[in-house]
């Protein structure tokens, strides 16, 4: 198999990074390469199978301009193939971000939420973290502004401390609440260059706030995140929502997994799942390990969380028996 140009590079990432994660996956496999030419040697069917990632991997450089681990763990998983990965079809592609960057709804579950926020004013995006909840919806929010199908995009969040006090942090009130609006920030820098951000950040065409200052607001026109809704009580969610005016749509995200909220108060968020999830024009959307696109462990890690929940369940149920 021979590589065109300084492709091979990239490909083969630095100090083979790239071909290391193809080797370990195939280990029946010898892939050596000299110059720009790979050759593989095995089993015929695992040779085949390593060699058609490596031209999968091939094309995604070609058309993306650039191949990422996640790229190469996606279709080592079986999860992303290039058939979908690549197909073009729009419903995989939500936008394009800076320097032309595809955003795209990656797994099975992200172009569900995809789906139902494109036939839904209301959805709820629930899965544990890694799955690209908050940056799908995110993108699916930018492209609204692009397309003037909304005038503003306001992010929200719950201020609510994971083990760390609020009080103790250093600024004012806006110092003390940014750190907990950072993941929103990173999202959008990721789809709107600087100025452009800047810009609408200034004219507050795009608003990053707390879930407080969303009391006695009307929410119109806009596009509205709710992220981390799991520190969220009824009453808040309940806030929220009452807060959405006739042109708004709305995604809330969150994982009832990590749950900050002190030991008296409980989320509001499986409650109003449960209330109104029947409702037309709301739809629940549930992400899994499956489709976690962080690095490979957190897969794994989720998975094992997820065991040792299962077994705490159990012992108290036979507990209580």
């Amino acid at each position: 198999m021979t590589i065109p140009g300084n492709d091979i590079v990239e490909l083969l990432g630095q100090h083979n990074s790239k071909l290391n994660l193809v080797k370990r996956a195939y280990p029946d496999v010898q892939i050596n390469f000299r110059g720009n030419t790979l050759r593989f040697n095995g089993e015929k069917k695992k040779t085949q199978e390593a060699k058609h990632v490596v031209e999968l991997m091939h094309k995604i450089l070609k058309k993306e301009g650039e191949l990422t681990m996640d790229a190469i763990n996606d279709l080592l998983g079986g999860n992303n193939p290039y058939e979908t990965y690549m197909s073009g079809n729009n419903g995989f592609t939500i936008l394009h971000g800076r320097n032309g960057k595809s955003i795209r709804a990656r797994t099975v579950n992200q172009k569900r939420l995809v789906e139902a926020s494109n036939n839904n004013d209301v959805v709820f995006a629930v899965g544990p973290a890694g799955t690209g909840k908050t940056y799908t919806a995110v993108a699916l929010a930018v492209r609204a502004l692009k397309n003037r199908l909304v005038k503003k995009i306001i992010l929200t969040r719950p201020a609510v401390e994971a083990g760390e006090s609020l009080g103790f942090l250093p600024g004012d009130l806006k110092d003390k609440i940014d750190p907990y609006l950072r993941p929103l920030y990173d999202s959008l820098d990721d789809m709107i260059p600087g100025e452009k951000l800047d810009q609408y950040m200034a004219t507050r065409v795009i608003e990053v706030a707390p879930l407080a200052f969303m009391r006695g607001r009307t929410l119109d026109n806009a596009f509205i995140i709710l992220d981390e809704a799991q520190n969220a009580t009824t009453l808040q969610i309940k806030m929220f929502l009452t807060r959405l005016g006739p042109s708004a749509k709305c995604i809330i995200t969150g994982d009832l997994s990590q749950i900050d909220l002190p030991f008296h108060q409980k989320s509001g968020l499986r409650r109003s799942i449960q209330l109104l999830s029947h409702v037309k024009g709301i739809e629940v959307v549930e992400l899994t390990a499956d489709d976690v696109v962080r690095h490979r462990l957190v897969k794994e890690i989720i998975i094992q969380y997820n065991k040792d929940d299962e077994r705490r369940r159990e012992h108290r149920r036979k507990e209580q028996e």
